[in-house]
């Protein structure tokens, strides 16, 4: 029997309750928005870049509470890591959601996402904890095409 405290722990419900850095990022050097088309979740993320670190954060999301949770938790993380850094960190938590099995030192990487992985045992509600880190790719894609011109 799949529990549903697997899916909505107390992290989860607290990101999704008090959403961390849900104010608007004025002038970002990154943004994205993903929406997903079958249940209406949506995230807008936008993040400043300074001195090649990622300085301030803005999501804001709406839908399901595992979408809200998802991008609160995904703001907390990016604080003071690289464009790259965040790109690992990215695959590592999208590897993990498909259902690899994380080493410890994956899982100490990982923080506070960690509190998603219970996610896994619920699939048609993987999507909603990717979302948030769906719209960071396209808007990293953005950025590094224009520091390429």
């Amino acid at each position: 029997m799949v529990d549903l405290d697997d899916l909505y722990g107390d992290s989860i419900l607290d990101h999704c309750r008090h959403p961390r850095n849900h104010g608007r990022v004025e002038g970002p050097d990154i943004s994205g928005r993903a929406v997903n088309p079958f249940c209406g979740d949506e995230v807008d993320v936008q993040v400043a870049v300074d001195s090649g670190r990622i300085s301030r954060v803005g999501v804001q999301a709406a839908g399901c509470s595992i979408n809200q949770a998802s991008a609160s938790m995904l703001s907390e993380t990016l604080a003071g890591k690289t464009v790259e850094e965040i790109q690992d960190l990215s695959a590592l938590f999208r590897r993990v959601m498909g259902g690899s099995e994380p080493s410890d030192e994956e899982l100490l990487r990982l923080g506070g996402l960690s509190a998603l992985l219970g996610v896994q045992r619920f699939p048609v509600r993987i999507k909603c904890s990717l979302l948030a880190w769906s719209a960071l790719g396209e808007g990293i894609e953005d950025y590094r095409k224009q520091l390429a011109v």
